[in-house]
């Protein structure tokens, strides 16, 4: 049996060796035309997403839907082509049942099939969540000691409020109905929950029901809380001060009380980051690149804070370089009588425009507009401060800024979801089909988050999508398969960290099915 297994091992090495060098040949005819309604275009770029989306275990969620529900269709081969088509080409989901059909492994089910599968997705999102969680440790470890927080809201094209569909304030600046997402994403930028709500309620409001998931239902019990100055409120402090959590949220200056804010906008007692060497800031240069802090306790009647102010010479640079542009717009808007103010934006040039009220002896006031230098100077005083809120009061004051600086990841989240995913404008109308479409759009974006963890973060988004749209195959003579694309230090990335190749001059039949069970985890 020894022999007999290693004659085999050997042969097998011999036939491996012999397909390697393998070539093929293909006959063509100058004057035989094209079959009718032949299909020689092929999508790979999902492959790599699958990847990721097997190794999730999706496929296992997917069965225990489906052994609770008892439907006959293939919701996993439905949810991974909506998922994988919202990366590669986001439409409609009729738009997406045709774009699947170009993808080396063509739809198993029929158009009805996904909206059905939608009731059941809207039905389970809360579930499927936490299994994805769950089954995210099964590509490392997660980085969640740190979780951020954020809003944002997706209009619909409809013009009457219906359902969680209601008017409010647009981060689009639309009049159209919004509806409102909060948003949990770990210390990697890999998205962790979410949760939908009316357009028209307070963000703050949103946090503690997700918030209470995501320490029951994910078993997530210690971690720091991260968030801007809207979703930093003192009610959120207090409850994300209890049990083992802490928080970093950003403050607002220009609500400090009296004392406080005199003591953040004087320019003594701060020193460097980096080594905590006392400076006096009105002497730097204005190129200066260095970063300078300063904090003291900051106690409230139920909590015992810290503050920190920290101030940035370059970011001090570039907020004067931003207002000077404004003011000289707010002369241009005087000098041509157009004084008309934006109630909607705060960094409208206008606001620098004064008005008064003159009178003549006897006569009517008349309303004379000039430039404001005082609202000038009261913006100026803040120049290249920032300042952060925590309760951790022993922590070393780099380390919390560093938490706090992350925070830029959660809004580039938002801006994939929303750009280049195509969230909105949102079409749907049930509400349940409408949780369905965000799932898929959450979910899209945590296999491509975790993709480009896999590539160590070493590709822009703009460059991985467009490597991933552009691996494409055309069929040759029912032979096998020829790649359409480039192959880049990217693409040989790519394969590297999925584990299969699919760079080769021309791919069997055969080959290609194996390439795909890869994919899968199967071989």
């Amino acid at each position: 049996m020894a022999w007999a297994k290693e004659e085999a091992r050997l042969e097998t090495l011999k036939y491996k060796e012999k397909q390697k060098n393998k070539s093929i040949q293909i006959t063509f005819h100058a004057d035989r035309q094209l079959d009718y309604d032949k299909q020689t275009f092929f999508r790979g770029g999902y492959l790599f997403l699958q990847s990721v989306y097997y190794q999730i275990q999706m496929n296992k969620i997917c069965r225990k839907l489906k052994q609770k529900y008892r439907f006959r269709y293939d919701i996993n081969a439905i949810l991974s082509d909506l998922i994988f088509t919202r990366v590669l080409e986001p439409c409609s989901k009729r738009s997406s049942y045709k774009a699947a059909s170009e993808f080396l492994e063509k739809p198993s089910y029929e158009l009805h099939d996904v909206y059905r599968a939608l009731d059941v997705l809207g039905a389970e999102c809360d579930l499927i969540q936490s299994e994805i969680y769950k089954n995210s440790h099964f590509l490392g470890e997660r980085n969640d000691k740190i979780l951020y927080y954020d809003c944002s809201n997706y209009y619909f094209e409809i013009e009457q409020e219906d359902g969680s569909k209601k008017y409010g304030k647009s981060k689009e600046h639309r009049p159209n109905p919004i509806i409102q997402m909060g948003l949990f994403m770990d210390g990697d930028g890999i998205p962790l929950a979410f949760s939908l709500f009316p357009g028209n309620a307070n963000e703050q409001t949103s946090l503690k029901p997700l918030e209470k998931k995501v320490l029951g239902d994910f078993g997530c019990q210690k971690f720091i809380y991260c968030s801007d100055a809207g979703l930093g409120s003192e009610s959120i402090r207090e409850y994300n001060h209890m049990g083992e959590r802490a928080y970093i949220v950003t403050q607002s200056l220009k609500k400090l009380k009296k004392e406080e804010k005199e003591w953040a906008l004087s320019p003594q007692g701060f020193k460097r980051v980096s080594d905590n060497a006392p400076v006096d800031i009105t002497k730097l240069p204005a190129d200066d690149k260095g970063l300078y802090y300063k904090d003291e306790p900051y106690t409230t009647k139920k909590l015992h804070q810290r503050l920190i102010v920290t101030y940035s010479p370059k970011y001090a640079l570039y907020q004067k370089s931003i207002r000077d542009k404004q003011v000289g717009q707010a002369q241009k808007m005087l000098d041509s009588g157009n004084t008309k103010k934006s109630r909607k934006n705060p960094n409208d040039p206008a606001r620098f425009i004064g008005k008064m009220a003159v009178t003549k002896e006897g006569e009517a006031a008349d309303i004379q507009h000039y430039l404001d230098e005082d609202k000038i100077s009261e913006e100026a005083q803040y120049d290249g401060l920032y300042a952060v809120c925590t309760d951790l009061l022993d922590d070393e004051v780099g380390d919390i800024l560093k938490v706090s600086e992350g925070r830029w990841q959660i809004e580039e989240c938002f801006r994939i979801m929303k750009t280049d995913f195509s969230a909105r404008p949102v079409y749907l109308q049930d509400e349940n089909r409408i949780k369905a479409h965000f799932l898929i759009c959450f979910l899209a974006l945590t296999i491509y988050r975790f993709l480009e963890k896999k590539l160590n973060y070493k590709y822009t988004c703009e460059e991985l999508l467009d490597t991933l749209k552009a691996m494409n195959f055309a069929e040759i003579q029912e032979q096998g398969f020829i790649p359409l694309y480039k192959r880049e230090t990217i693409t040989d990335d790519l394969h590297d960290v999925c584990g299969f190749r699919t760079d080769f001059q021309f791919i069997t039949k055969s080959k290609m099915k194996t390439i795909q069970k890869k994919s899968k985890g199967k071989e």
